[in-house]
């Protein structure tokens, strides 16, 4: 009996990682309110495997924003919904590149990502709301953890 129907069991390796993390996978951004509780909210990233870190751009008015910039501990997961299974989690600090603007350094970042998420009606979404201020994140991973595959992680094996 085969058990190929688990696919690559392990850590997702560097160039399946960036490959993956260029698709149109949503991320679940946590982020800790004003409160002290976590709040998530699905996000569109952009990931530069070059400098390692991801780029979230939200709206000028997503109080999301507003707690990331006030404490900037944050989490994010990203995951495929099908076979072959595979995640990513990371945490981080969330650095303010840009605040609230319009026609800053978010807008070629954006322009990729709507792209990347819409095909080519990304610019249809995008253009005409560029008169819009988002700002512009910058999320380095202190600590990135991969997983692919229909198996247990070795550590609840132990």
């Amino acid at each position: 009996m085969s058990d190929a129907w688990r696919g690559t069991i392990g850590a997702i390796g560097r160039a399946e990682l960036d490959e993956m993390l260029a698709g149109g996978i949503v991320c679940h951004l946590a982020v800790i309110d004003d409160h002290g509780w976590p709040y998530v909210v699905p996000v569109w990233f952009e990931w530069d495997p070059a400098g390692e870190v991801f780029w979230i751009i939200p709206r000028e008015k997503s109080a999301w924003a507003g707690y990331m910039a006030r404490n900037p501990r944050v989490a994010l997961t990203i995951d495929t919904p099908a076979p072959p299974y595979r995640k990513v989690a990371a945490q981080g600090i969330a650095e303010v590149v840009e605040t609230p603007n319009v026609g800053g350094r978010w807008v070629e970042i954006a322009g990729r990502m709507a792209v990347r998420y819409l095909g080519p009606h990304g610019p249809d979404y995008l253009d005409p709301t560029l008169d819009k201020p988002r700002w512009l994140f910058r999320i380095r991973p202190r600590r990135l953890v991969t997983w692919q595959g229909v198996a247990w992680y070795p550590r609840y094996e132990q």
